[in-house]
């Protein structure tokens, strides 16, 4: 097919089929590359249209309502609770309760036991009688399911604060974490940074113990309405877990003697860690959760709501919400305006947008603005690296992450920007950056170096998901294929990481996908990586790769993986279609050089069929991943993004083709 660009919106638009009589352009009647040209043009439109007049795209992130009800039990903790809101968080949290009277951590996924009871608890907080059916519903599920003691620590914190458990039957932790050095185990910076900014506040709330008074009882969470402590057995002293619980029960026998000035001394370091690291917006490393707790403990040292630190605190909070057109309100984990950004600079591009367009020099422009040029904590580990890396939210200065300044240094690369000197001052820095954050392994994890202790996560307190940052196959690809566009294919570091991702290829041919569902997103991210350092299609690992993918496309041509696919094999590369696996899919089979190739037409196809009227997609599906299985996200923008990219680089081919960095 021959395209032509149209140079007002800079969409690919097909030639005319046919010079006479009626066309019928539907996807299902005209060619795959015709379909595909089509669609590019109408998600073009949508995706231009979508921009932000400061330059930056930003997709909904929706996660499950344990933001919103812990957002409920923030305000009620504090007092500052109102009608309005809690009016919406009610009718947003009711109206993802499912059948069974449960809440899922994902759309399509099993009931969720904290989920359910934090859902619960903020409903009750909204209004909800607990003999209403919904409700009742629920608490019979919950206590099914073993009650309020079969939760996870963090969801019984927070009934620990109202007295609905007891702070005795909680793990301990103690502020005094903080004294241990960057080289002793367990110290502050073994945990990866999202642990870390929740951790310190928390050690906080656990030497304080504080219980406000509950606005009703729970006894209709308990499996038995005595509240008992289940007495677990302790695991052999000589495995780790009996250390650890050992650990636990010396603990808490030292927070009953510790003494007053050392504990006092310790707290006060903590809150000096925490206020040293909120940002300018009065957030902490731009998420919810270490905001939430930040604020709880400052406030239970004696900082009052008025306070400077907390009133920014609590205004950030408020950015968190998404107020939608039935009037509900959802809590977002975080934001994504870095991350959406540079996905939508490098779709447009690929789609034919031309690299001087005004909106990409716009978006550009933004993302230039948002480098960061000062130390965080990553530098315990890296003392000497020069900063240049970017975060993934608005403002996040302490913890730049390496993933996006992967991303981000791709996107710049597509756009010719005016000032070419300070964009390839940023690139320069950029990458230097990312390159100095390499593990000892030769492969690089989101946010820190080597953090990789095994220590963390065998603490009772961590059953919230991962707590160490270790590195993973789709950071350390895209930082392959950032190095390769940089002419960096043949530097040691680039063919150490190289290395890394060939060994880490699973034995089905796939690769783990760490921030991304799963072995799709992994193999969609590492096969483009591969080819850029000058891998040929013919390589084993490549065709391996290939070969997997083409095993576990969908008969409707779509790919789709579900979340319980890092726990169970037989979901691995299989669930129901979606817009970006499928695109995921396309990225890694185009890279490899099977354009042509039955697979790739179809998949084309099914997004080109998909594709909804005013050129986007739907997908209620949970593609993206916090913590693997306990905490998921659909980035709303995902759906848009990624099956532009596909399409535009099955359209138009390979970007960056013949660029000086593919080597041999």
């Amino acid at each position: 097919m021959t395209a032509t660009t149209d140079g007002s919106t800079g969409a690919v638009t097909p030639r005319a089929a046919s010079a006479t009589g009626t066309t019928d352009t539907t996807p299902a009647a005209i060619g795959a590359p015709d379909a595909a040209a089509r669609a590019i043009r109408r998600s073009t439109e949508f995706l231009l249209s979508r921009q932000d007049a400061q330059g930056w795209w930003k997709g909904d992130l929706a996660t499950n309502v344990t933001m919103d009800a812990e957002d409920l039990l923030l305000r009620q903790f504090l007092g500052v609770q109102d009608e309005t809101t809690n009016r919406a968080a009610g009718l947003f949290i009711r109206g993802e309760q499912r059948a069974d009277g449960t809440w899922a951590s994902f759309h399509g996924g099993p009931g969720e036991l904290s989920v359910t009871i934090e859902a619960y608890v903020a409903l009750r907080l909204a209004g909800d009688a607990p003999d209403e059916p919904h409700m009742a519903r629920a608490s019979a599920w919950i206590r099914e399911q073993g009650g309020v003691a079969s939760a996870r620590v963090f969801t019984r914190i927070w009934l620990a604060l109202f007295g609905w458990w007891k702070w005795d039957d909680l793990p301990e932790l103690p502020p005094e974490l903080l004294y241990f050095p960057k080289w002793f185990p367990l110290n502050i910076y073994d945990f990866g940074c999202w642990a870390r900014q929740t951790i310190v506040p928390l050690t906080i709330v656990s030497a304080k113990r504080p219980v406000r008074p509950a606005p009703f009882p729970l006894d209709e969470l308990h499996a038995d309405p005595r509240f008992p402590n289940p007495t677990k057995p302790l695991a052999p002293v000589a495995s780790w877990d009996g250390v650890f619980q050992r650990l636990d029960k010396a603990l808490h026998l030292y927070h009953k003697i510790a003494p007053r000035g050392v504990r006092r001394a310790a707290m006060n370091s903590a809150a000096r860690w925490i206020i040293e690291r909120q940002e300018n917006d009065g957030c902490w490393g731009g998420i919810q959760p270490p905001a939430v707790y930040s604020v709880i403990a400052l406030h239970l040292l004696g900082y009052d709501l008025d306070h400077p630190v907390l009133k920014a605190g609590l205004e950030s909070l408020d950015r968190f919400a998404v107020w939608r057109e039935d009037g509900a309100r959802m809590i977002e984990a975080c934001q994504s305006p870095v991350w959406d950004t540079c996905l939508a600079t490098i779709a447009l591009a690929d789609a034919g947008v031309p690299a001087d367009h005004p909106q990409l020099v716009k978006a550009a422009d933004w993302m230039l603005g948002e480098q960061i040029v000062r130390p965080g904590d990553w530098s315990v580990r890296r003392p000497g690296l020069t900063p240049g890396g970017w975060a993934f939210e608005f403002h996040n200065d302490n913890y730049p992450d390496i993933d996006d300044t992967a991303e981000v240094v791709l996107a710049l690369r597509r756009v010719e920007h005016p000032d070419r000197a300070r964009m390839e001052h940023a690139i320069a820095r950029g990458v230097r950056w990312n390159l100095g954050m390499q593990s000892k392994n030769g492969a690089w994890a989101a946010f820190d170096v080597d953090n990789t202790s095994p220590f963390p996560n065998r603490l009772p307190f961590c059953d919230f998901g991962e707590v160490i940052d270790p590195p993973s196959a789709d950071v350390t690809a895209h930082v392959v294929e950032m190095a390769a566009y940089e002419g960096l294919a043949d530097d040691p570091r680039t063919r150490r990481g190289v290395e890394w991702l060939l060994a880490e290829q699973e034995a089905f041919g796939g690769w783990f996908g760490r921030w991304g569902v799963n072995y799709v997103y992994g193999t969609g991210s590492v096969l483009p990586a591969l080819t850029a350092v000058g891998m040929p299609g013919s390589h084993p690992a490549i065709r391996r790769a290939v070969a997997w993918l083409e095993s576990v496309q969908n008969d409707d041509g779509g790919w789709g993986e579900d979340l319980r696919s890092y726990r169970e094999e037989r979901w691995i590369g299989h669930g129901a279609s979606t817009a970006s696996q499928t695109a995921w899919a396309l990225i890694g089979l185009l890279a490899a050089g099977e354009r042509d190739s039955t697979a790739v037409e179809r998949g084309v196809r099914w997004l080109a069929r998909t594709q909804r009227d005013d050129g986007s997609w739907d997908e209620p599906y949970f593609t993206g991943t916090g913590f693997p299985w306990d905490f998921s996200i659909n980035y709303h923008l995902y759906r848009q993004v990624f099956p532009l990219t596909a399409l535009g680089r099955y359209v138009n081919g390979e970007p960056f083709a013949g660029v000086s960095g593919k080597g041999s």
